[in-house]
């Protein structure tokens, strides 16, 4: 009977502790991702369009928006070095945006409405030439277009990986200059991974799962 007593409570204290070590993992994990995907995501502004439908022609619209709106955005930030300034210059220019927007809408033969904000919002894994930023929020200028019911399409305005060289696949060293600036070492070395590091695509992973988690989790 003693025996059996003693048995019992080993198996009690192993299993607690079992338990504890779980606990410790998954808050170890959680606190790792959160650090990451806050350092990353405060060294990016990204770029959100939504076209009105999926139909060709809304889907052929929403590259004419994009490429205009690229195409002031680098003007404006030509000389900037950090997201708080490419945020700042976005929106104090959030209303040529809007204009560049309808104006290319309206030159096409639309008569869509369009918004333009700059928030925060979830963006999926996405893979610009070498670089892999993973899911989570971050800060973006939005733009609907109509009814915004058709496929997104992501970017990053700053630092600028959106015209990367689709035949190289390659982020042009300057944008990648501007992103070892802008985030840690660790967090570069995750996102580029040029190495194929075992370590650092598993941490990558981890980091893609927990955030798709947290994402799922705050939509429901």
């Amino acid at each position: 009977m003693l025996r059996k007593h003693i048995n019992k409570n080993s198996f009690s204290r192993f299993f607690i502790l079992i338990i504890l070590f779980t606990v410790f993992v998954l808050f170890s994990a959680f606190s790792y991702v959160n650090a990451v995907s806050d350092n990353i995501s405060n060294g990016v502004f990204r770029l959100h369009v939504i076209a009105n439908s999926n139909s060709e022609e809304d889907q052929n619209l929403k590259y004419k928006v994009r490429d205009a709106l690229l195409e002031y955005m680098n003007s404006l930030c030509s000389g900037v070095f950090s997201k708080e300034e490419a945020i700042n210059i976005a929106q104090e220019h959030i209303q040529d945006f809007e204009n560049i927007a309808r104006a290319i809408i309206l030159d096409n033969g639309y008569q869509y409405n369009v918004s333009v904000e700059v928030g925060q919002y979830n963006f999926p894994t996405k893979q610009y030439g070498d670089v892999s930023l993973p899911s989570g929020i971050y800060d973006a200028l939005k733009v609907n277009i109509g009814s915004a019911s058709g496929n997104n399409w992501w970017c990053v305005m700053f630092p600028p990986l959106c015209f990367v060289d689709v035949s190289s696949g390659i982020v042009p060293d300057s944008s990648k200059k501007l992103l070892q600036e802008n985030i840690s070492k660790e967090e570069y070395d995750l996102i580029t991974n040029s190495s194929n590091n075992s370590e650092l695509t598993f941490k990558f992973k981890v980091v893609e799962l927990l955030e798709n988690i947290r994402i799922k989790l705050a939509n429901n």
